[in-house]
């Protein structure tokens, strides 16, 4: 049993810490003046031409396949990547990279999405959740009807992630009411030129998602991902496969964090003495550093297994619905250390602490999460103790 991480490992944790303290941490003042400002933290000419620096060091494609010109590192390292970058709020992600639904599609879908998505030469949104169908997933209601060889799309889908700026969104739409819900629910490539629109929706954190208006949008019968009436399955693969990466930035993000405390904490003085003397500085400490190895293990248990083929779905929840919570309790800590500081906008804690808020509702809700994790072990899916 061996539970440190392996030189390679090592080295590339390494390196992408040093890329973002080089390249990255840098841009944290601007990046707050222009948020502050209403204006987007970097400007997708800078993100590119830090996608260009980082893909010289290798850094392009993570998990992407090797013939799709990616790493193909696996999911440890996706994991570990993942923890790295959330040491900064700089909004910036490694270049070369495709949803995984994607691939599921044909060679013709592919060169027309799939490939200049990974190149960055196309911008792509997850378009699931409607008003009405969040946690509940099953309850789609964006209809499409079949008319000659094209589908006609109309609803609204909202919370969407990069649906301001993408030039293309992954669609799940009802396309046979008489499955049931979930059953009947097909994916659609659909370019935004075919007609549907965004609305910016304003956020208490600097995440902008956008609903998505459709109105008669025309979409031919060859932009089915997948199968027809399949297309429910493919959207739990998508959402499946993301939620144990929210637990991921959220060590990341705390273990920043937790060092600001560290480091504020010894040099502010109260009644003679720095605050670090003080006993309820150093439970808060101790109690932040206690629960980031936590989750940080529990990140890397459910991405081990998914490296070795395992259903790793209990255990990603586990650790999304902890890493989310842990997040949240030390960005609490830290802005009470710094006292009134930490509520300014002159530091960025506040800026974290609500950003931290979000992780414990995307990619499903906590009370998602337990209701998952209570429904394998009451039903004997998983056992106590299974994945020793």
């Amino acid at each position: 049993m061996h539970m440190r991480l392996n030189e390679e490992q090592k080295m590339i944790q390494k390196t992408v810490r040093k890329f973002v303290e080089k390249e990255l941490m840098p841009l944290e003042p601007d990046v707050l003046r222009n948020e502050r400002e209403g204006k987007p933290g970097i400007t997708p000419e800078q993100k590119k031409e830090l996608q260009l620096k980082a893909k010289h060091l290798g850094f392009w494609g993570i998990n992407t396949p090797a013939e799709y010109g990616g790493a193909n590192l696996g999911q440890m390292m996706q994991a570990i990547v993942a923890m790295e970058l959330a040491r900064t709020f700089v909004p910036f992600n490694f270049g070369g990279y495709a949803d995984n639904i994607l691939y599921y599609g044909n060679e013709e879908q592919k060169k027309k999405y799939l490939i200049p998505t990974i190149n960055g030469d196309r911008i792509s949104c997850f378009a699931f959740t409607e008003p009405g169908a969040g946690s509940d997933t099953r309850r789609i209601n964006l209809r499409a009807e079949k008319d000659g060889n094209e589908w006609v799309l109309n609803g609204e889908k909202v919370f969407i992630t990069n649906g301001n700026e993408a030039d293309f969104a992954m669609v799940f739409a009802v396309t046979d009411k008489q499955q049931g819900q979930g059953g009947g629910v097909t994916c659609f490539l659909v370019d935004r030129d075919m007609g549907w629109k965004s609305e910016y929706i304003h956020t208490m954190g600097e995440w902008g998602p956008a609903s998505l208006i459709f109105d008669n949008v025309r979409v031919p019968e060859e932009n089915i991902l997948g199968e027809l009436h399949g297309g429910y399955q493919l959207g739990l693969e998508w959402i499946g496969f993301a939620r144990w990466i929210v637990g991921a930035r959220a060590v990341g993000a705390a273990e920043r964090l937790l060092q600001m405390a560290i480091d504020y904490a010894k040099q502010r003085v109260t009644f003679g003495q720095p605050i670090a003397e003080r006993q309820a500085i150093q439970w808060m400490i101790a109690d932040s550093a206690v629960e980031i190895e936590a989750a940080r293990w529990l990140v890397f248990n459910a991405a081990w297994m998914l490296d070795q083929g395992m259903d790793n779905r209990h255990y990603a929840s586990m650790a999304k619905l902890f890493g989310a919570n842990m997040g949240n309790r030390v960005v609490d800590r830290v802005l009470q250390i710094h006292g009134g500081m930490g509520y300014t906008k002159e530091l960025p804690i506040e800026r974290w602490y609500r950003e931290a808020r979000l992780w414990r509702i995307y990619d499903g809700t906590d009370e998602i999460q337990r209701l998952i994790i209570s429904r394998n072990l009451l039903k004997g899916h998983v056992k106590l103790g299974e994945s020793m």
